[in-house]
């Protein structure tokens, strides 16, 4: 295994794996979270020869008071340069992503020539109420309880921040915003699982997704029925990843 040097340590610390077949994989993590609720998704598609890269976006890792300071460009830019670094050395190169790394994985396909999308609880919306205010409250109220580790299956974390920034929802909705315009473009084959309890993302991000896409897109949904919003670390991620494993191989036979 080759880790990135700039990886440092701990649960969040960045993954990356060189593989054989040819083709990469980029996961994305979520809001709030870093590579930990992700790993055993990527040592799994890198067990099946991808190289695999899992970075640890800007703002996380550290402190919601970090998360605070941070565009949603600069998340957005740090997973460009990933994928692009994957592209130049090989030919095909998906995305995976679990909630805000799910909006990501769509804007960059939507802009990219992504080989196809695996998503888990793809977040494009806010449940909240108070969401279209956060330009306002991120003044009034620097942060709310997180949304860490809403998981079924006991004993299970992701590492996430126990805050969550105020003004860091307030750019996560500015990224929710552009992708959703950028939906239409998409034409990479998409995989999506979707619980059917989320405390997170609500059902309305599968709604908005659905009516984006073009009707031309390849849209697969599975629903879990057993997990909850991290659900690579719940009870139906052994199935999740090798779901994801199957499509990919479909793609990259059907799109030689």
């Amino acid at each position: 295994m080759s880790v990135d040097p700039e990886a440092g340590t701990g649960p969040n610390a960045p993954f990356h794996q060189q593989g054989s077949n040819g083709a990469a994989v980029l996961i994305l993590h979520g809001f709030t979270a870093g590579p930990a609720g992700l790993l055993p998704w990527a040592r799994s598609l890198a067990a099946a020869g991808y190289t695999v890269d899992l970075p640890l976006l800007p703002g996380h890792g550290t402190s919601w008071q970090d998360l605070a300071g941070i565009k949603y460009t600069e998340i957005l830019a740090a997973a460009q340069q990933r994928y692009a670094a994957l592209a130049a050395t090989h030919r095909k190169v998906f995305v995976a992503g679990l909630s805000m790394g799910g909006a990501l994985a769509l804007n960059l396909a939507a802009t990219h020539q992504v080989a196809g999308l695996a998503l888990v609880n793809p977040g494009l919306s806010i449940a909240s109420p108070l969401a279209p205010f956060t330009g306002v409250l991120r003044h009034l109220l620097p942060s709310v309880p997180g949304i860490a580790n809403d998981m079924a299956k006991p004993g299970g974390d992701e590492h996430a921040y126990a805050r969550t920034p105020v003004a860091g929802v307030h750019q996560l909705r500015k990224l929710f915003a552009e992708t959703i315009t950028l939906l239409p473009r998409i034409t990479a084959p998409v995989l999506v699982f979707r619980s059917d309890t989320d405390h997170v993302v609500p059902e309305s991000s599968m709604r908005i997704l659905r009516r984006g896409l073009s009707e031309n897109v390849h849209l697969e949904v599975n629903r879990l029925t057993r997990s909850y919003h991290v659900a690579t670390l719940d009870y139906e991620a052994e199935s999740i990843f090798a779901r994801t494993i199957s499509f990919f191989q479909e793609v990259q036979q059907q799109r030689p």
